[in-house]
């Protein structure tokens, strides 16, 4: 059966710009604290870890390397690496040591007390994340949970929890992008790299204020 094209356009940007909406709302708070987080982390010399599966994986290398190359202008360096990258890493523990320790023996390596650790995982219930926060709890990293819902079972081992009020993947995906590209440009103007722009006419927070 053919697409009803109209139906489904309107739909998924109706139901975007809820979720978008909610998020905007609910996780400005754990937001807030994730960037006081990693200021004082980078200053005293630590370092942000990111991971996840599939497309939360991409996820994590994206946002790495906003990071240690650069978000929207040339500024310092600032030390985050993703744990997805490593095919070499990935392969021989998931083959030596199972799947579900890929992150956790990553972390186990380069982690050290004062680090952060964002894991991404839509449900919540990625088995490598979960032994990931695990290995962070031994370490003394602050783990930061990107999820949906109810925050899943990670929700316990989360010092900072952006779990995002939706319960559709795609959504989800949408805002974790979102919201680790804003963390990304909050984070350079908060160490001081970059300055912070003015509303030019015309922008939404301009027509706001």
């Amino acid at each position: 059966m053919p697409i009803k094209f109209e139906q489904f356009w309107q739909s998924e940007f109706l139901e975007h710009e809820d979720v978008a909406a909610l998020t905007r709302q609910q996780m400005a708070a754990p937001f807030k604290k994730l960037l006081d987080t990693a200021t004082d982390c980078i200053q005293a010399g630590g370092k942000v870890f990111f991971f996840g599966n599939g497309g939360s994986a991409s996820d994590a290398q994206h946002l790495a390397t906003e990071l240690s190359a650069r978000y929207k202008k040339d500024r310092k360096a600032i030390a985050a690496l993703s744990l997805a990258t490593d095919t070499s890493a990935l392969t021989a523990i998931g083959n030596d040591y199972g799947f579900d320790y890929v992150f956790a023996r990553q972390l186990e390596a380069l982690g050290k007390k004062g680090d952060i650790a964002i894991g991404i995982t839509t449900s919540g219930n990625s088995a490598n994340v979960i032994r990931a926060f695990e290995e962070c709890r031994k370490q003394g990293i602050t783990t930061v949970g990107f999820t949906g819902a109810t925050g899943g079972k990670i929700k316990p081992l989360c010092d900072i929890l952006l779990n995002v009020p939706s319960t559709t993947t795609a959504r989800i995906q949408e805002m974790h992008i979102t919201l680790g590209q804003m963390f990304c440009g909050a984070l350079e103007i908060n160490l001081g790299y970059i300055e912070q722009e003015e509303p030019k006419a015309g922008d939404s927070l301009a027509r706001a204020g």
